[in-house]
């Protein structure tokens, strides 16, 4: 597998629609970037299908459609010809495709308004998507203690729901099960204590799929953000600085600890 012009598609996609994985994904090495890219990719195409119309069946049908490409990776037949359908079918294995059908199943809960039922509810939608995702792009590196990388994708996706209450409020959402300064700060702690839990697994990681973990540079200084002012949520104020962005990945590269 080299970048060839679906990889390049896929690299391009990511960096137009995603640009903190895909400056994750430029600090992997160029190997793990043709199978990061792909995957990551994918997520961009699912995670906007329900925002692209407003049309609750049209954004159901562009899920179906993903979830038939990865019905088709899983029965090993030929998969149709797609600019990121194509490369994701040659990184993904059966039990990665799963993985990721179940993250579109989750995002079913996008394409509607209705609020999450509970906080078993949301913290199910996080390790469906954010989980899956991160084990999903793992495995792809190699093998992997699941639930190292299942904390770390949870806490993931803690920091970067946090970031994006403000815009999904402001388009009629209601993305947290309560949203008092308490509630969001214990939102912000189970993030942290999440992160904890994989770090204390990190050993535990080859460095073959070390990479994959990269897009965890940021997780700990935007959770201790929310956690010490909650009020920073809403006012979209959880941004670490373009300088200790940049410092931040290094010394994730550099050291594979974040």
């Amino acid at each position: 597998m080299e970048f060839d012009t679906d990889l390049i598609a896929c690299a391009q996609l990511v960096e137009r629609g995603d640009p903190d994985r895909f400056a994750a994904v430029m600090a992997a090495p160029p190997p793990a970037r043709l199978a990061l890219f792909p995957i990551y990719a994918f997520n961009i195409e699912v995670s906007r299908a329900p925002w692209v119309t407003q049309e609750p069946m049209i954004a159901e049908m562009r899920l179906q459609w993903w979830r038939d490409v990865l019905a088709e990776i899983r029965s090993d037949k030929k998969v149709r010809r797609h600019e990121v359908a194509t490369p994701l079918a040659q990184v993904l294995d059966a039990d990665g495709a799963a993985l990721l059908d179940r993250l579109i199943e989750a995002r079913r809960w996008d394409v509607y308004r209705e609020p999450f039922e509970d906080m078993t509810h949301f913290r199910e939608y996080l390790d469906k998507t954010s989980g899956n995702l991160l084990l999903a792009a793992a495995r792809a590196l190699g093998p992997v203690p699941d639930r190292v990388v299942r904390r770390a994708g949870f806490a993931l996706g803690v920091a970067n729901w946090l970031r994006a209450v403000s815009a999904l409020e402001q388009a009629g959402r209601v993305p947290l099960v309560e949203g008092t300064p308490d509630a969001v700060r214990a939102l912000a702690h189970e993030g942290l204590e999440a992160l904890g839990a994989a770090r204390k697994g990190r050993g535990d990681l080859s460095p073959q799929v070390r990479p994959a973990l990269l897009p965890m540079w940021q997780v700990a200084p935007i959770l201790r953000r929310a956690a010490r002012d909650p009020r920073r949520v809403a006012d979209a104020a959880l941004e670490v600085s373009p300088i200790r962005r940049r410092l931040g990945l290094m010394a994730a590269a550099t050291t594979g600890r974040w």
